[in-house]
């Protein structure tokens, strides 16, 4: 993944409301998260492989993010 790549990805974490973060199972958000991403840019099949591994692989950390947002808005 290229580092634009990963900065669209991070900016489309911080900006998603925490509800749907949390919300959705494992499965369902990293499907939520890749059609988001494909919404704004076309991926190829490697690209969007590769993509898909990456978020499976931070969706603890996302899902903490997501947990920080809440507490401090509380």
């Amino acid at each position: 993944m290229n580092p634009r790549m990963l900065r669209q990805f991070w900016s489309l974490v911080e900006t998603t409301q925490s509800s749907i973060l949390l919300d959705l199972d494992d499965a369902s958000l990293v499907q939520w998260l890749l059609r988001q991403i494909k919404s704004e840019r076309s991926l190829n099949l490697d690209e969007a492989a590769a993509l898909n591994t990456y978020i499976r692989s931070r969706l603890p950390l996302i899902r903490d993010l997501a947990y920080s947002r809440l507490a401090r808005t509380a």
